[in-house]
């Protein structure tokens, strides 16, 4: 389903509005039903399947499980239509990495679903944006994926429901690497080199990976910058996958219910491989970048 059709979905089904009518100021809640993790696993536990495709090692997500999710997506691109996930920050900006738009000269193009879990069958709760603009890194660098960050900034402001919320981006004073409960969701490819994109948004729990051992010779011997995160598991199995980019690295706060979106997911050395964790771009480090293009662009960009 390409995305003229989506929004013919979308159109019919009209907006719902949930228990939040509108962001009011709050951002990484999930709705009440997820205030505890919808499923709790660790690496070694793959037995479960319920005959659903998986990110790879991951599960299909329950509907509005996370409602800050979005899918940037992109006419030429045949079948759904998925070029990258992103999430959303403000009720018209969505943060995603900047190697989406590597080749890309018509960025008008793409258009944003905010609220769908499935995009064959969207539900009441979704809605479809077009792109006002979009901001990458000044220093993005697609040989190396240094400074994997940019902004797209929507057509016109989005209305939080209980499928629809902003992310909170990573405070520069959180401590990060002290987040237990970490996921990963997007719609990539659920198997290195798999062909066919799952329809529905895949789900999967993750440890963050001490950034001296990600780099260490025997892992990616070097590779890794200062503002990067790394996130998966030493032996593999779990991982983000191609069509995952730009979607966002998840961790519940350790003393609240609310989450933080602490990475980009940028790269990785094939999918789920032994030491070749997924690469991530820190929120965290880009904090201030996040918020001075947001509100420069936006005024520059203002009627």
């Amino acid at each position: 389903m390409n995305w003229l059709s989506l929004l013919v979905l979308l159109t019919v089904a009209g907006l719902a509005h949930g228990t939040w009518d509108n962001c009011g100021g709050t951002c990484g809640l999930r709705p009440p039903q997820y205030v505890y993790s919808p499923i709790t696993y660790s690496y070694g536990d793959m037995a479960y399947d319920y005959g659903m495709t998986r990110v790879v090692g991951g599960a299909s997500a329950a509907e509005a499980a996370w409602p800050w999710l979005v899918s940037i997506q992109h006419p030429w691109i045949g079948g759904l239509g998925h070029l990258c996930g992103g999430s959303l920050i403000s009720p018209d900006w969505v943060l995603t990495a900047a190697h989406c738009f590597d080749g890309m000269s018509n960025a008008s193009l793409v258009s944003v679903v905010i609220g769908a879990t499935q995009f064959t069958q969207p539900g009441p709760g979704a809605a479809v944006r077009s792109v006002k603009q979009v901001v990458l890194h000044q220093y993005y660098n697609p040989i190396d994926y240094s400074y994997d960050i940019a902004l797209m900034q929507l057509d016109h402001p989005v209305q939080c429901s209980s499928y629809i919320q902003l992310a909170c981006v990573a405070e520069p004073t959180l401590r990060v690497s002290e987040l237990i409960n970490c996921w990963v969701a997007g719609w990539g490819a659920t198997a290195a080199r798999s062909q066919d994109p799952p329809d529905r948004l895949q789900e999967a729990k993750v440890q963050l990976i001490d950034l001296q051992l990600c780099n260490s010779s025997d892992w990616y011997a070097g590779s890794i910058f200062a503002h990067n995160v790394c996130a998966g598991y030493p032996q593999g199995g779990i991982d983000t996958c191609q069509g995952d980019s730009g979607g966002p690295l998840m961790c519940q706060d350790n003393n609240a219910d609310f989450w933080w979106v602490i990475g980009v997911t940028s790269w990785g050395k094939g999918c789920a491989r032994a030491m070749q964790p997924g690469v991530y771009s820190s929120t965290q480090y880009f904090y201030d970048w996040i918020d001075y293009n947001m509100r420069v662009k936006a005024m520059k960009s203002a009627p």
